[in-house]
């Protein structure tokens, strides 16, 4: 096989999976109608230029094709029929800022979004917090949807870590693929509904920083892949 068929293939690989992953985004009630993308690193890409193929923007999930995944620059401009999703620039930078995040999945989860909207942070209420790399999650500030505001703000509530929250807006997680990412979204969509649930019965007793360390070193090998 040439090597440009073998391209071809590697390409069209990604583009169902990438649908996929949206499909199942919404089967597992992350999103609804339009709201939410996901997109994946391309290989090859150097980590000053990223490249990456993403959901486009403003279609329906049942509407959408393989072949309108869009193929975007870290300069703006794209490649495909339809133009990539509002939100590509939160996805290039979250490439940029974190090498181990081979897809990003964004969402309009609604116990995720409820919390967002109170702006909290989400303690250590439970141990599963320190999958996402730390002993909480933490709350990005507001910015309007698309702008480098919104991206600057959710890569800084994203060190050393996963997932986060966007205020008044949703939220968002990598993987170092989409199956790990989109495992990674329902885990933390299913996190979220635990601690809304939890505060309807009051506050919860939280984990101490000890006892979170010791989870914290118990997750440098747990669900990583064998070297």
């Amino acid at each position: 096989m040439s090597a440009d068929k073998e391209d071809d293939r590697e390409d069209a690989g990604l583009r169902s999976a990438l649908l996929d992953t949206l499909r199942a985004m919404g089967n597992a009630r992350l999103n609804v109608g339009t709201a939410g993308n996901a997109s994946v690193r391309l290989p090859g890409a150097a980590h000053a230029t990223v490249r990456m193929l993403i959901t486009p923007s403003g279609v329906p999930v049942e509407r959408c094709r393989p072949e309108d995944m869009a193929v975007a620059e870290a300069d703006g401009s794209y490649h495909g029929p339809l133009a990539p999703s509002s939100e590509w620039q939160l996805h290039r930078d979250i490439y940029a800022a974190f090498p181990a995040a081979g897809a990003v999945l964004h969402a309009h989860s609604p116990f995720a979004t409820a919390l967002a909207c109170q702006r909290v942070e989400i303690p250590p209420f439970h141990y599963m917090i320190a999958r996402f790399g730390g002993s909480t999650i933490r709350c990005a500030a507001y910015a309007t949807f698309g702008t480098q505001a919104l991206s600057d703000a959710t890569v800084a509530a994203l060190q050393d870590r996963s997932a986060c929250l966007l205020a008044n807006h949703g939220m968002v997680v990598f993987g170092r693929d989409l199956t790990h990412a989109l495992a990674l979204a329902i885990e933390f969509e299913t996190l979220c509904e635990q601690y809304w649930r939890t505060l309807q019965l009051g506050a919860p007793v939280l984990l101490s920083a000890a006892e979170m360390a010791e989870v914290l070193e118990r997750f440098r090998w747990y669900g990583k892949p064998r070297s």
